[in-house]
């Protein structure tokens, strides 16, 4: 099934100091989704692939990509699972784990 090119994208990657899931937004890296920079053409893309790159060199974020997105009244929302787990924050840890 092919992307529909009028989709809302967003790029996120992985901050390297803590590895927490960052989106690229209009001042730089946000943890929240809301405050993302939302790509809507082919040209906005590439630009914000390149800002991630050179984010890359400078060590601030690794592997960076693209994912689809829908702008709803409650806020930005991914459209594929994974990156709604990866929205919500780490599913390990301790305040996920019975006590034993």
């Amino acid at each position: 099934m092919a992307r529909n090119s009028s989709a809302l994208r967003v790029l996120t990657a992985n901050r390297l100091a803590d590895g927490r899931v960052v989106y690229l937004g209009g001042d730089g890296w946000t943890q929240d989704l809301d405050l993302a920079r939302l790509v809507a053409d082919d040209e906005a893309a590439a630009a914000a692939e390149l800002q991630g790159q050179q984010d890359v060199a400078a060590r601030l974020i690794v592997e960076p990509y693209l994912i689809d997105v829908e702008a709803e009244q409650s806020g930005v929302q991914p459209m594929r699972l994974r990156e709604r787990i990866r929205a919500t924050g780490p599913t390990t840890g301790n305040s996920h784990v019975a006590a034993a």
